[in-house]
């Protein structure tokens, strides 16, 4: 993550707010189709391989088909309904087309999942890394060769393409071969009426976190989008310390379920921390993002410092959610998290369309971090299987509120 935000800056500073947006716009457009690629299938493949180890070739064969065909449906789309809008934008076209065959690609990442099943993710990660500095380094190249924008579109796509045959590699290495893989009509149909929920929720997903990037290029044009851009990336850096956190305490709080006294402690515990790491970050950002924008991307973004100001409040909505997801599968709540989402999006949406028109791209934050809190946090309250998940989550943000309850439980 930091020789991509170290790369991505470079870039930023080469190509200028303008051209950066119609990059960006790109990547996040072809994103919200990205779920049609992965039909939603990687828990499922990993849970059917651990539970029928004989019938591994079938599982993957049938994924990589049902893949293929998700990512050139996803292609096709994508290049239909940005025709259907008549942007009249020729180079913003050009960067679409060429991002979307990196959809082809992504398919290839059924390889990661049989990896995952055995354990064995240090061949995904190495294969991937390699595929990435190795893109890296041709970004920088590019930057002195003074290539044009579309050049680093294609660097995107070489890049899943490297990936992918890194990983077709590393399976070899391991005894595999993608010739015994073998497709199952019965098999694909099986894993299609599993996966369709995910493939939902993960349009929504990307409707929740892409559609900004999107809505700004098309009503207030690429110079807006490229400061947004820029803005977000240094925002959303330090998501993963929450995915870090969380991946190291849910195993204990899901074996303390048994015990509810403990196990609500946890949580609160948890919710607790996460709160005082991203206000914590939050403030320490939005104090210094007019420095920060300047010492990272130079004079033509420092328009982007109220955003980064605004946007980095998202974090404290984006470690609560993840903070919840130990929670969500422990209690088997996961559509509800999907309808939380949902809610999101549509948030997202509406509030786009009301302050784009009026603020740009600060507009665009402001909608982020309003429905960042409605789907981690509002939401909760609005019903009675996440109310007590609401309390413990205000109870982080108001330190005091206990003991508020408390006094109050006395004086009555």
């Amino acid at each position: 993550m930091g020789v991509g935000l170290f790369v991505g800056v470079w870039v930023a500073r080469y190509l200028g707010p303008a051209q950066f947006g119609s990059l960006n716009f790109a990547l996040s457009y072809i994103a919200l189709f990205g779920s049609l690629t992965t039909l939603g299938l990687d828990g499922i493949v990993i849970r059917e391989i651990v539970a029928d180890s004989r019938n591994t070739y079938g599982i993957l064969g049938s994924t990589l088909t049902l893949r293929i065909g998700g990512a050139f449906l996803a292609l096709l789309a994508s290049l239909v309904i940005i025709h259907l809008i008549e942007l009249n934008d020729p180079m913003a076209l050009t960067l679409v087309s060429i991002v979307a065959i990196g959809l082809i690609f992504q398919a290839f990442d059924t390889i990661d999942s049989y990896f995952q099943s055995q354990v064995q993710s240090k061949f995904s990660v190495w294969a991937k890394n390699v595929a990435f500095l190795v893109v890296a380094g041709l970004r920088i190249l590019l930057i002195y060769l003074k290539a044009p924008v579309w050049a680093f579109a294609v660097a995107g796509v070489t890049e899943l393409a490297l990936g992918a045959i890194a990983l077709w590699v590393a399976y070899g290495m391991v005894g595999g071969s993608l010739l015994r893989w073998r497709t199952s009509w019965k098999m694909s149909v099986d894993l299609l009426k599993q996966g369709w929920p995910l493939v939902l929720s993960g349009m929504a997903i990307m409707i929740y976190m892409r559609i900004d990037m999107v809505m700004l290029k098309l009503m207030k044009g690429d110079a807006a989008a490229g400061l947004y851009a820029a803005a977000t990336k240094v925002s959303e850096v330090w998501y993963f310390i929450a995915i870090a956190i969380v991946s190291s305490v849910s195993p204990a709080i899901m074996r303390s379920r048994g015990d509810p006294q403990l196990y609500y402690d946890r949580l609160r515990t948890l919710f607790s921390v996460m709160i005082l790491i991203s206000v914590t970050i939050g403030s320490c950002i939005a104090l210094a993002s007019h420095r920060i924008m300047e010492l990272l991307y130079s004079a033509p973004y420092i328009a982007a410092a109220p955003v980064l100001a605004v946007h980095i409040w998202a974090s404290v909505f984006v470690f609560l959610g993840v903070a919840q997801s130990p929670w969500d599968i422990s209690e088997n709540f996961l559509k509800l998290a999907l309808y939380r989402t949902v809610a999101g999006a549509i948030a997202n949406v509406v509030i786009n369309l009301f302050l784009i028109p009026r603020y740009a791209a600060l507009g665009a934050a402001i909608a982020t971090v309003v429905s960042y809190a409605i789907s981690s946090f509002v939401a909760n309250a609005f019903d009675a299987r996440t109310r007590p998940i609401f309390f413990l989550q205000l109870k982080s943000v108001i330190p005091n509120l206990q003991s508020m309850e408390d006094s109050l439980r006395r004086n009555a």
